[in-house]
């Protein structure tokens, strides 16, 4: 939504394809996760009153919408794209099938995969996490809007310091707040690493992927 309330910003969905682009040009295999808080929030709805359950199927919808965009502001920059969605709509875009999914990886494409899991009370993170392992993914990139995991809210406490590195562990003791407790169970439990960094600041995905110590970096 860039510095938009809510909603998509042309702006910043262009910045975003063209950041994803510049790895692609590196021949690096891409598959993204896209999140729909900027449409609309399942555990926010759910905390007024709606049922859970039709409030995520209400979010994974939302996230299948932002999944459509970014692939057009892709294909504008000439990145071939394929969006897979855990909930079938054959109209819109392709099942999440993960044999398929490899076979556009292996051939340059960016996969998109939307809907989350499918299934309600998982979070995007916890779907992201899943999708990186199906897709054998050496690292997961968590770009967000804070520049990397903090011992501490950094809104809160002004003295909070951020950590270039932590193990899964620590983030489980510590409940620090980066992703959900679930997604980083499952990442520890497949050893996949994470990286947390912020993505406006320009280029940061491409330092990530060429292994410049940008953010933080989550993992045994």
């Amino acid at each position: 939504m860039g510095d938009q309330g809510f909603g998509i910003s042309p702006e910043m969905i262009k910045f975003v394809a063209g950041e994803i682009r510049s790895v692609v040009e590196l021949g690096v295999q891409v598959g993204v996760i896209v999140g729909g808080g900027n449409i609309f929030r399942g555990i926010a709805a759910s905390s007024f009153g709606m049922d859970r359950t039709s409030a995520d199927h209400m979010g994974m919808l939302a996230t299948v919408i932002n999944s459509l965009a970014l692939q057009d502001a892709l294909e504008k920059q000439d990145v071939q794209t394929r969006v897979q969605t855990a909930i079938s709509m054959h109209e819109v875009a392709e099942p999440y099938i993960m044999r398929r999914a490899n076979r556009h990886l292996e051939r340059g494409r960016v996969v998109i995969f939307g809907a989350g899991t499918g299934s309600p009370y998982f979070t995007t993170d916890t779907a992201a996490v899943l999708r990186g392992q199906e897709i054998h993914a050496e690292i997961l990139l968590k770009a967000t809007k804070v520049d990397g995991v903090y011992d501490a809210d950094p809104v809160k406490n002004t003295s909070a310091k951020m950590l270039k590195h932590i193990s899964y562990m620590k983030v489980l003791e510590k409940q620090l707040k980066v992703m959900d407790m679930t997604a980083i169970s499952l990442a520890m439990d497949n050893q996949l690493p994470l990286a947390v960094f912020k993505l406006k600041d320009k280029g940061n995905i491409i330092r990530v992927i060429c292994g410049e110590n940008v953010g933080t970096l989550i993992n045994h």
